[in-house]
């Protein structure tokens, strides 16, 4: 087996390492770093016009990352009087070990469905939620927190950048090394994944393994034509690891 790893960043790095030290090639291939986003200094003023007891989500480790700088640099603290979310327990654990804020998390759905089935969740007549996140991503959880009577603001705390390489050199690269297992954790990644692939080699990375950590994006690489998907209960690299060794 051989691995090629596209998670963004230090934690697609990680995860190589953690496979090398496995006994398994793998190859890191980010196609986008992250970036401020164009509201991360508007961050302050965002928590300072919510009320007592209103709500913030903070998508991924990146939202953390980027606000807890913003904050730290502006001398900010994370209010006490406001009830802090996100989406998995690797995230939650950091972004307490940043703010020494509470934070809710959904224990075994660690995705947007398993944060609207939290029990503050239920109830959102007049709540405003803070969405701390990069830019576009999934539109699933504000529209159903609207649907549930909540006032939601979104804040764009970060930016996908592409990183420009020779794709057909790449493609060249991966295939030389036996790559025939991918890991994809977004599906941002995915749509990048295919489009960065030269149209004549899209039947070889259609017929690799994929491990993925959502059924949303299993559902998506099954219309695109992957046949071989294997869902990871979690997203961190622990867990990746796990499901790529078993």
């Amino acid at each position: 087996m051989a691995v090629l790893v596209t998670r963004p960043d230090e934690r697609g790095r990680q995860l190589v390492d953690l496979l090398n030290q496995s006994g398994i090639v793998a190859l890191h291939l980010p196609l986008f770093t992250f970036e401020s986003g164009k509201d991360l200094e508007n961050l302050p003023n965002k928590l300072l016009q919510l009320n007592q007891g209103d709500y913030v989500f903070l998508v991924s480790k990146s939202a953390v990352d980027f606000s807890v700088k913003t904050l730290k640099e502006t001398g900010f603290q994370w209010r006490e009087d406001l009830h802090y979310f996100t989406v998995g327990q690797k995230t939650a654990a950091y972004f307490s070990s940043q703010s020494e804020r509470i934070i809710h998390y959904p224990i075994s759905q660690e995705n947007s469905e398993g944060v609207l089935a939290l029990p503050p969740m239920q109830q959102l007549n007049e709540k405003q939620i803070l969405i701390l996140r990069g830019n576009g991503g999934r539109e699933y959880f504000p529209e159903q927190a609207k649907q549930r009577g909540a006032i939601v603001d979104i804040l764009e705390c970060y930016r996908r950048e592409p990183i420009v390489y020779n794709n057909e050199e790449q493609t060249s690269i991966c295939k030389r090394s036996g790559v025939d297992t991918l890991v994809v954790t977004s599906l941002e990644i995915l749509h990048s994944l295919i489009e960065f692939v030269p149209e004549s080699e899209q039947d070889w990375l259609k017929t690799c393994r994929l491990v993925t950590v959502s059924r949303r994006i299993s559902d998506a690489a099954k219309q695109y034509g992957w046949q071989n998907i294997i869902l990871s209960p979690k997203a961190d690299n622990q867990t990746l690891l796990n499901t790529l060794l078993s």
